[in-house]
């Protein structure tokens, strides 16, 4: 009797361990599938490097399930960077937190809270130039563009053909965006909807004439090679006006960004010559307020100075 127990016992003991090992094993592989789906599904739009860690999955997991997470990923899909919004996250506070201590050991701690608002403003200004140069850069793309898309058309492909021709051979961004146009166009998408999208990732004036001439040939037909022809040779001629203003338009550029930086620089002046000066001006409330002011009137010049050297051509 006492054998029998035994073996039952020892019987029960290996079962036991056998679905123990099955189990973290299976939790351990849906695990894994689990990151792999997030990380091909909940950032459309974002390449993906290849056998790159992700770090602060737990942020990145609590961060997209909120409001400002999910408006982050959106600005985050349309910068072309390998970025998740927890490592965006992650990476604002840290710069927040490190402008915070500069300013308030270099100047005062009145100034702490300043420095942590530009840092906030600096990083969403990053992801706002990082969009503004993808533009530019597929904008320089679009004669090339239009000249493949003229080229396969007028060898008898379909539109749908040609765009996924198009995006194997461009470059990124064009490849890239271009790609997901014909994956959607593959999934039955129709094709005004997939050029919509597009545009709306890319806004620019010469895409929507592109986006334009695609949809209505695709509509009404017509000679689409030489529409895409003659847009080809205008699509040219904007670039090389577009290259020409941005040179004239350089030295006001530059002068919009030394404006803030000659203020600060005068107020480490100040206290490298008189060690302290900051720190009793800002003790007062009219020295804060005069700081406030100050530090309002540079930020009104450098957005003034921007928008007379926009020039939309």
């Amino acid at each position: 009797m006492t054998d029998v127990l035994a073996r039952a016992t020892v019987g029960a003991a290996l079962v036991a361990c056998a679905l123990a090992v099955w189990g973290v094993h299976s939790w351990v592989t849906g695990r894994a599938r689990q990151q792999e789906l997030v990380d091909r599904l909940t950032t459309p739009g974002t390449p993906q490097t290849p056998g790159r860690r992700r770090r602060f999955a737990g942020l990145d997991a609590r961060v997209r399930r909120t409001r400002f997470g999910r408006g982050v990923e959106r600005r985050l899909a349309v910068t072309g960077t390998d970025i998740t919004p927890g490592e965006f996250t992650a990476a604002l506070a840290a710069a927040m937190a490190a402008a915070w201590a500069a300013a308030q050991a270099a100047l005062a701690p009145f100034f702490g809270p300043i420095a942590a608002g530009a840092a906030l403003w600096g990083c969403f200004a990053f992801l706002s130039w990082r969009r503004q140069k993808r533009i530019e850069k597929f904008i320089n793309q679009l004669p090339e563009l239009s000249r493949v898309l003229a080229n396969a058309t007028s060898a008898g492909l379909a539109l749908r053909t040609s765009i996924a021709m198009a995006a194997e051979e461009l470059d990124a961004p064009a490849g890239e965006e271009l790609a997901k146009v014909a994956s959607a166009l593959a999934v039955g998408q129709p094709v005004e909807e997939a050029l919509g999208e597009l545009q709306e990732r890319l806004p620019s004036r010469e895409l929507a004439v592109l986006v334009t001439t695609l949809i209505l040939s695709s509509r009404a037909g017509g000679s689409l090679v030489g529409s895409l022809r003659n847009l080809t040779e205008t699509l040219e001629e904007r670039k090389e006006t577009r290259r020409e203003i941005r040179t004239q338009l350089s030295q006001v550029t530059v002068t919009a960004y030394t404006v803030p930086v000659i203020g600060v620089g005068s107020l480490l002046l100040i206290d490298n010559v008189r060690p302290g000066a900051i720190e009793a001006m800002t003790s007062s409330g009219l020295g804060r307020a005069a700081v406030v002011v100050a530090l309002a009137l540079y930020a009104v010049g450098f957005v003034l100075i921007r928008r007379m050297s926009r020039i939309d051509v």
